[in-house]
C-alpha cells in the first residue's frame, strides 16, 4: 500500500487547511485510515481516525476543530483543520491499517506550520 499525502503549508493562527491522502495498492476491508502528527521534540500522536465502517475518533486537542472524512471510491482520506493554533504545528502523517495485513503503512508526511 502506498500513501500520498498533500495539503500542508503555512497558515496564520485561526486559519484553515485541508490535508488529503490517497491510498493505492492492495486495499482490503475492514480498514482504517488516519492522521497522526509529530511536533519537534515530541512523539508521534494520533490526531483523527476513520474506519471503513464509518466510525471516527479524534484526539481531545482537536475535537470541534478538525474533521476527518473519506471517499471510499477514491481510497482517499481528508483532514479539514479549522481554527488552527500554533500548537498544531507538526509534520502530519497519514496511516493505513487493515485487518488482513495487520500492518501499519505510513505516508511521507506533510508539514503544517501555524504562525503569525
Amino acid at each position: 500500500v502506498q500513501l500520498q499525502a498533500s495539503g500542508g503549508g503555512l497558515v496564520r493562527p485561526g486559519g484553515s487547511l485541508r490535508l488529503s491522502c490517497a491510498a493505492s495498492g492492495s486495499i482490503f476491508t475492514p480498514n482504517r485510515l488516519g492522521w497522526y502528527r509529530q511536533a519537534p521534540g515530541k512523539q508521534r500522536e494520533s490526531v483523527a481516525i476513520t474506519t471503513s465502517g464509518g466510525s471516527t475518533n479524534y484526539a481531545e486537542s482537536v475535537k470541534g476543530r478538525f474533521t476527518i472524512s473519506r471517499d471510499n471510491a477514491k481510497n482517499t482520506v481528508y483532514l479539514q483543520m479549522n481554527s488552527l493554533k500554533p500548537e498544531d504545528t507538526a509534520v502530519y502523517y497519514c496511516n493505513y491499517w487493515d485487518r488482513s495485513s495487520r500492518y501499519d503503512y505510513w505516508g511521507q508526511g506533510t508539514l503544517v506550520t501555524v504562525s503569525s
